[in-house]
């Protein structure tokens, strides 16, 4: 015999939750009814097996050394019953945020711009996608994981819905860029581009190649490449090579430091392959720039 859960008051507020390291979410197989609302779920590890109106989802983040987060959002525009499937004894790792549907529609009907992208999602029953997440939103779900242990009480609280919330506005645009891409590819590679070059700009210090710039920024190797060169007229790597020269001429002038500090500064482990790069750039000498 089927075991229905009795039907709960529709919440009005944004609602953030956790699973960390445990097997399953829950141990029992009960169907539940569940209300209208927008999940969302930052799987970092794991398997999420469950069926939603007899629609079966299967989510797969992995395991250990070989997980790969995942981004899920499912729109559940009405009533409906959820089961989950015990097909799986891994740990499971994940962040969720769960937005119902009057907290939306208050949300929606705040706007004198709404997107007609996200209207449309938000308007079909059990309306999916999933994504690979950059780091940013992978670092945003493991605050909300594991907030600082001095956060405690209404502060905690207000922590960790302030990373939902962030998540949730980042998996929106992602989405949009998405599902814009066949009307508008030139503004979706623009924006991955932009995402490229803030990414460049915020980790300057570190040993950025072309493989980790994509993963970091959820993009493929190819299409950051082809990409960012249309936009910007430099490879990802001439507009490093820039930016770091920039740097150290900014810091020759600011703070006089030797010439070898500034050839460090700008990754070169050679101090006259920086003053051939240098010259080539700026056309005076390095020295010339100190004060």
């Amino acid at each position: 015999m089927q075991h229905v859960a009795l039907k709960p008051e529709i919440p009005h507020q944004l609602f953030v939750g956790s699973v960390d390291s445990v097997p399953t979410c829950t141990t029992d197989s009960r169907t539940y009814e569940i209300w209208p609302k927008l999940l969302l779920m930052v799987l970092m590890q794991g398997v999420q097996h469950f069926v939603v109106d007899g629609m079966p989802f299967h989510i797969d983040a992995g395991q250990d050394e070989g997980a790969a987060p995942l981004v899920f959002m499912l729109n559940v525009a009405r009533r409906s019953t959820l089961r989950f499937i015990h097909d799986h004894d891994a740990p499971i790792r994940k962040a969720m945020i769960s937005a119902p549907r009057p907290w939306l529609d208050w949300l929606m009907q705040t706007q004198t711009q709404g997107s007609t992208t996200l209207n449309r999602f938000l308007s079909e029953h059990l309306a999916q996608f999933r994504y690979v997440p950059c780091r940013h939103v992978t670092t945003l779900a493991e605050q909300l994981i594991n907030p600082p242990p001095s956060m405690q009480g209404e502060i905690r609280t207000l922590y960790r819905s302030s990373r939902g919330l962030d998540i949730l506005s980042s998996s929106w645009a992602t989405l949009l860029d998405h599902r814009e891409h066949r009307e508008k590819p030139g503004l979706m590679s623009l924006r991955q581009s932009e995402r490229v070059r803030d990414y460049i700009v915020d980790n300057l210090d570190d040993v950025l190649t072309i493989d980790r710039i994509a993963r970091d920024v959820g993009a493929s190797v190819s299409s950051v490449q082809r990409h960012f060169k249309e936009h910007f007229g430099l490879t990802v790597f001439e507009f490093i090579r820039a930016r770091r020269l920039e740097r150290a001429s900014d810091a020759l002038q600011r703070d006089g430091i030797s010439i070898a500090q500034a050839a460090h500064l700008a990754g070169y482990a050679n101090s006259a392959h920086f003053t051939t790069a240098f010259k080539r750039t700026y056309g005076v000498l390095p020295s010339h720039r100190r004060r």
